[in-house]
């Protein structure tokens, strides 16, 4: 394969045998000049991949500096999405438990079940915001949160009370993952997540008393 590139171009003279100068260059492709390219064009393509890994890695190690050290924000981190998955957790079973209760207490469940989901579907973004805002990505899938929770699924659909002391225990074991997080909270002066473990405790436990005081003869 040959290709005809008129002088002007490289501002190259050739003159063949009984030829003329500026003739038109008579190039192999395949021989000379397309291997040339190639390796041009791969060295610029590596050094443009060069550029992009360096910027990258760059993004993903920017310091942060609000006064609590990178090791602290990572342990925080972890205890916060455990208590996310454990309210992800909750937050599922109250909302299965409101769709599905029966019997004669049904009004009266099917309304409250429905007060404690929409709250707890609220608390799931605070937690999420705080583990973003401590510089970690925050878990959002049902394989994270299956591997970080403490509440296990519940199987079919109970009966009323049954769902009842469901809620109780998930309610009890979802304050007992915030409140693990206090020492290293409080150790690492960090006082917004512990206002809103605070808060979740609160709810959890103020919640839990309700749903006990239901099962009372």
């Amino acid at each position: 394969m040959t290709l005809n590139i008129p002088p002007p171009v490289f501002l190259i003279e050739y003159q063949s045998s009984g030829g003329q100068p500026n003739d038109p260059i008579q190039w192999d492709l395949a021989a000379g000049f397309m291997p040339i390219v190639v390796y041009l064009l791969l060295g610029l393509i590596h050094q443009s991949m060069r550029k992009d890994t360096v910027a990258t890695k760059k993004t993903k190690t920017r310091n942060i500096d609000i006064g609590i050290s990178e090791d602290d924000r990572e342990k925080i981190v972890k205890g916060l999405s455990g208590l996310l998955a454990d309210s992800y957790t909750l937050y599922l079973m109250t909302h299965n438990f409101h769709w599905n209760v029966t019997g004669p207490q049904f009004n009266g469940l099917h309304q409250m079940f429905m007060t404690q989901y929409t709250e707890q579907w609220n608390a799931l973004d605070m937690i999420a915001e705080r583990i973003r805002a401590l510089g970690y990505p925050a878990p959002g899938t049902y394989k994270e949160f299956v591997k970080l929770a403490t509440i296990e699924e519940v199987e079919g659909v109970p009966k009323a009370n049954d769902m009842i002391r469901h809620l109780v225990a998930a309610q009890e074991a979802t304050a007992r993952t915030a409140r693990k997080l206090f020492s290293l909270v409080n150790a690492a002066d960090d006082q917004p997540t512990a206002d809103l473990l605070t808060q979740r405790l609160d709810v959890h436990e103020k919640t839990a008393w309700m749903l006990r005081s239901l099962l009372d003869e």
